[in-house]
């Protein structure tokens, strides 16, 4: 358990999988999560279920005014806010030859844009704040070219998502913001279900990672509430991966 203890932070895709453990290691270090999703109805059943320490707003993460909007909402609405977590994506299977350019588009503005957007609305305010620690989630995809589950389209975005951490995390120094980004491979996630049943493609996949197996989200969620705690006081800029042993870099 990492302390949150009178911390508040923003989760993008925190209806479900990852983003849902990480809010749950949030409230459980006794801070507040704000969870923001595309998904209504999941987003509210979440933050029914986390109780009073938890909120919800539905975001559209394909939509940069949408998000600015909901952002500026947020910072409104909260009495101070201390962490952003970039969970919220896309993922994108096809191979390069058969990528339309919606497919590539779509992806990149989900993913890495939407990623910017979130971090640029909120940056100013961290700013002005003195301190302020953000948290990408990116993909070993990102490093690899692909391969796993999502294929170029995908990786590049994740990818963007690598170098847009480090850039930040080199401007926000100064003014006491951090940024770090975790990198995980196979998941067990309602995204990656189509990979988990199919018996062939699964095996194949597990080949690839030493440790043998798929993460469970609470895993990937540790890696994460580590880079937003305090625990990481003195991390800044760091690619983490989370992948059982896959890139070793």
């Amino acid at each position: 358990m990492f302390d949150f203890n009178n911390k508040v932070a923003i989760i993008t895709g925190a209806a479900q999988g990852i983003g849902k453990e990480t809010a749950r290691g949030v409230i459980e270090g006794g801070g507040k999560v704000v969870i923001c999703d595309i998904n209504e109805e999941i987003g509210n059943a979440t933050k029914n279920e986390f109780g009073d320490s938890a909120y919800f707003y539905k975001i559209d993460l394909g939509d940069s005014k949408n998000i600015r909007q909901v952002i500026k909402q947020i910072l409104t609405d909260m009495d101070h806010v201390d962490v952003l977590i970039n969970v919220g994506g896309v993922i994108s299977k096809n191979s390069f030859e058969n990528i339309s350019d919606e497919e590539w588009e779509r992806t990149i503005r989900i993913n890495l844009t939407g990623t910017f957007t979130t971090c640029s609305e909120i940056f100013p305010y961290f700013k002005e704040q003195g301190k302020g620690r953000i948290v990408n989630i990116s993909s070993v995809a990102g490093k690899i070219g692909g391969g796993l589950l999502g294929t170029a389209a995908y990786a590049s975005s994740k990818a963007g998502v690598n170098g847009l951490t480090k850039a930040i995390a080199k401007e926000g120094g100064k003014y006491g913001i951090s940024c770090n980004a975790v990198c995980p491979s196979f998941t067990h996630t309602s995204m990656t279900t189509s990979l988990s049943e199919d018996a062939e493609k699964n095996a194949k996949v597990i080949s690839m990672i030493p440790l043998g197996r798929a993460a469970e989200p609470s895993e990937i969620a540790q890696m994460i509430l580590f880079f937003a705690s305090d625990a990481a006081s003195f991390v800044n800029g760091e690619i983490g991966d989370c992948d059982g042993g896959i890139v070793l870099d």
